[in-house]
């Protein structure tokens, strides 16, 4: 057993250490690799993924998981790394090499051609690239061999749901937050929108980003934060690259996605520095992971007590921009519930909404019922259906996210699912915190990271997403938690 083991742990922890690799590759191509170097890229990301894929489909591995699931005395931890690795193993052993390698090749060559294409509003010219991507994807799915294609790769994003299930949850929300989106367009308060769009010099910006993910304890030593096209967190533990992007007119698109990015961070500074390498010493689902980042920026970031402390820091930054301000009509601002075209500016009430359209577009070009081509007319429809705005351009439209570029179909709904866990961890969190809203008013950001240090952060994978937030709530998940904080939120700012 003990060889066993140790031959277990050493293909494993050499997967893990590919992955990084594949993740600094990904990282340097959206940050600082020259435009010519996409075709380069594109093969050294094949040759990672290749060597993953050999590593994941060793027979030597295959056995080694045979051998330990055998053994009756394991602790829980070796178990749940078993578990984690005979499912990755099993997936892993159904798509041929070659599909693995061609898929990240186009991938990769179709980030690079979103990234020149969406400014210049080319849908044309990136469309078959992504048709590429996407027959690549069905081709993944159908080698899985699920009943429904988008089951298949929903599971690599996140393990313990499904379609069926998306679909009820997406129902009920969606039956919920329509009244309230009526009930604020409705209302006789509104927030000044308008003073977020004032100049802010791009270095002020940095310097109170930097500030505040600091204060929340992201470690600068073991990190760093860049600019890219469309914000994203690469890494683990000792080395997380965060990124986040510009708009001198605008200082909320890079305020809340650096705060976004650095909630992604903390998850991975966060992991059990002994076990992180290890099949179930990692991230839960993206769904948890996407629950520490849009907690950050939507439930602590946008909190009446966050910015009666951040608020004079953030006026002393960026002298001039906000003097005749006060923190109330800041709160608000940022609080302002409007239908818009950007998911990345979408405010939380209809920020699911940009998901669900999402979700049902993806999931029916998996499933062939359409194909890349009909996306603009597809998407300028249901936007106009859910949201009711039409965009005037692709690149506000159907081109805005990189995620379908980059192949990662199936991942949108991870989005909403965070939300979900995020707001019911808050109330579990206030449970234990009963002056949470006293310590956030002082500057102390460093309870909410030590609380989610240790309730998510040091349990990885221990547990799928599901079973994670029934031990860390006593509660299965539920859309009332985040109806609850929506609700209350816009009775701050609306009097609703």
């Amino acid at each position: 057993m003990s060889e066993a083991l140790q031959a277990f742990y050493a293909i494993a922890h050499q997967v893990q250490d590919l992955t990084l690799v594949q993740q600094l590759l990904e990282w340097d191509q959206e940050v600082v690799m020259p435009l010519k170097g996409a075709a380069q890229r594109a093969h050294q990301l094949a040759a990672v993924a290749t060597a993953i894929h050999e590593k994941l489909t060793d027979p030597r591995y295959g056995e080694c998981i045979a051998t330990l699931e055998s053994v009756n005395d394991l602790d829980e931890t070796a178990k749940s790394d078993i578990r984690e690795a005979k499912r990755a193993w099993s997936r892993a052993m159904k798509i041929p090499a070659p599909l693995v390698a061609a898929r990240t090749e186009a991938c990769s060559l179709a980030q690079s051609v979103w990234v020149q294409a969406r400014p210049r509003n080319d849908f044309a010219g990136f469309l078959p690239h992504l048709e590429q991507v996407v027959r690549l994807t069905r081709e993944v799915a159908d080698a899985v061999g699920t009943a429904n294609r988008y089951d298949a790769l929903l599971d690599d994003y996140d393990p313990g749901m499904d379609e069926a299930q998306l679909r009820i949850l997406f129902r009920d929300l969606k039956a919920q937050l329509l009244p309230l989106l009526d009930a604020v367009k409705g209302a006789s308060r509104k927030p000044d929108e308008s003073i977020l769009s004032c100049r802010v010099p791009r270095e002020a910006q940095e310097a109170f980003c930097r500030r505040v993910i600091e204060d929340m304890g992201f470690d600068m030593e073991a990190g760093r934060l860049d600019v890219s096209a469309h914000p994203f967190t690469n890494g683990s533990m000792r080395d997380v690259r965060l990124t986040t992007r510009y708009l001198e007119d605008y200082l909320p698109c890079a305020l809340f996605g650096a705060i976004h990015e650095a909630g992604h961070g903390l998850y991975e500074q966060g992991l059990d520095p002994d076990r992180f390498r290890n099949p179930a010493g990692g991230f839960c689902s993206m769904g948890i992971h996407e629950s520490q980042s849009r907690f950050w920026e939507n439930l602590i970031a946008r909190s009446r007590p966050f910015w009666d402390r951040y608020f004079s820091v953030l006026q002393r930054a960026c002298p001039g921009s906000f003097d005749d301000i006060s923190v109330e009509t800041f709160f608000a601002a940022v609080n302002t519930v409007k239908p818009s075209l950007i998911r990345l500016e979408a405010d939380e009430v209809t920020y699911n909404l940009h998901i669900m359209l999402r979700f049902e577009l993806e999931s029916d070009l998996i499933a062939g019922r359409i194909e890349a081509r009909h996306l603009p007319g597809l998407w300028n429809a249901r936007m106009k259906e859910y949201l009711g705005l039409e965009p005037p351009e692709d690149r506000v439209g159907v081109m805005q996210d990189i995620h379908w570029a980059g192949g990662l179909i199936g991942y949108f709904p991870s989005y909403a699912l965070g939300n979900l866990y995020g707001a019911q961890f808050l109330e579990r969190m206030r449970e234990d915190l009963p002056d949470l809203d006293d310590r956030l008013s002082k500057g102390d950001l460093r309870c909410v990271k030590a609380w989610l240090n240790q309730n998510i952060h040091l349990r990885g994978r221990r547990w799928q997403a599901p079973e994670l937030c029934q031990h860390v709530t006593g509660k299965s998940l539920s859309i009332d938690p985040l109806m609850r904080h929506l609700r209350s939120r816009c009775a701050a700012v609306y009097g609703i």
